[in-house]
C-alpha cells in the first residue's frame, strides 16, 4: 500500500486530510515548509523544512518509502537564504530559479517534475476527499437570477484573461462590471476592500457575484483554489449576492459549514461548469 507524505501550509485544508489519511490507511508523514506552520500547532510527529534543503528532504521522503505526496493549505515564495544551501540542492538551484521566473504555475510545475524524479508521484487533496469538490449545480435552496448568470460569465471571461497571465483566481462583478480582482495578498483582502469601499459610499452597482476558477491549464494536482465558511461572510459583507466556482475545480473547506452559512446570510452557491 502507499504511504503519502501530506505537505502543509496554512489552513484548515492540512487538518482534514490528515484526518482522513490516518483513518484510512498507513499513517501518513506530515512534514510543513519552515515559517508555514499548521499541523504542527496541534500535534507532534511533524517534519519541518527549508527549500535550501530541499534535496535531503526529497531524500528523507524516499528512505521513508513515501510513494504519493499532497500539497494542501497556503504557502507563498520565501526568502531563500543562500549560507544554509547544502551542495546538493545546490545543483538544483539554477532549475528551481528559472522555474520561478515563470511564476507560480511554472513553479509548481518544476515542484511536481522534482517529486517524480524521486518516485513520488504528486496526487490532489480532490483524490483524498472526492467531496471537497462538487458537481455542476446550485447548493442550497438560494438560486441565481439572470442577471447573476451573465455576471458569472463575465467573471469566469475575466478569470481566464487573468490566469492566462498567472494574477489570480478570483473577481467581483456587478452588471456586467468589473469591482474587484484577486491578486497576491488573496481573496479575504478583495473582498474586505470592497466591503470598504461600500461602507465609505463608493458609487458602486449593487449586488453581483464572487467568481472563483483554476487558472487555464493549471496542473490539478496541486493549488487548487478554495474557499471556506469565512469567504461566504466576507462576500456578504461585501454586498453580494451569491458565489459562482468552477464545479470540480474549487475546493470546499468544511462544505456543511459552507452551505448553511450561505444559506442563513441569504447567499447563492453554484457549482458552473467549466465554460
Amino acid at each position: 500500500m502507499s504511504r503519502v507524505a501530506l505537505i502543509a501550509g496554512r489552513g484548515r485544508l492540512p487538518h482534514l486530510l490528515s484526518e482522513k489519511l490516518a483513518a484510512e490507511g498507513p499513517a501518513p508523514l506530515l512534514a510543513e515548509l519552515e515559517g508555514f506552520e499548521s499541523l504542527s500547532s496541534l500535534q507532534g510527529n511533524v517534519l519541518r523544512f527549508r527549500l535550501e534543503r530541499l534535496v535531503p528532504f526529497l531524500d528523507h521522503l524516499q528512505n521513508a518509502g513515501i510513494t504519493q505526496a499532497v500539497f494542501a493549505g497556503g504557502v507563498h515564495r520565501p526568502r531563500l537564504d543562500p549560507a544554509l544551501i547544502d551542495p546538493e540542492t545546490m545543483q538544483l538551484l539554477p532549475r528551481i530559479m528559472a522555474a520561478m521566473q515563470q511564476g507560480d504555475d511554472g513553479t509548481l510545475r518544476e515542484v511536481i517534475a522534482l517529486m517524480g524524479e524521486w518516485g513520488i508521484e504528486v496526487i490532489g487533496a480532490q483524490d483524498i476527499c472526492p467531496g471537497l469538490v462538487a458537481c455542476p449545480g446550485v447548493l442550497g435552496a438560494a438560486s441565481p437570477k439572470p442577471d447573476d448568470n451573465q455576471d458569472a460569465a463575465r467573471g469566469f471571461e475575466i478569470l481566464r484573461a487573468l490566469g492566462a497571465a498567472d494574477i489570480g483566481q478570483g473577481c467581483v462583478v456587478s452588471r456586467g462590471l468589473c469591482l474587484a480582482v484577486e491578486a497576491l495578498p488573496g481573496t479575504d483582502a478583495m473582498l474586505a476592500h470592497l466591503a470598504s469601499l461600500r461602507a465609505s459610499g463608493a458609487d458602486l452597482p449593487e449586488g453581483g457575484v464572487f467568481c472563483k476558477a483554476p487558472k487555464p491549464g493549471q496542473d490539478r494536482r496541486i493549488d487548487l483554489p478554495a474557499i471556506g465558511p469565512a469567504t461566504v461572510r466576507a462576500a456578504h459583507d461585501a454586498g453580494l449576492r451569491g458565489i459562482v466556482f468552477e464545479a470540480g475545480g474549487v475546493l470546499l473547506i468544511d462544505r456543511a459549514e459552507i452551505e448553511q452559512t450561505a444559506a442563513a446570510l441569504g447567499l447563492f452557491l453554484w457549482a458552473r461548469e467549466q465554460a
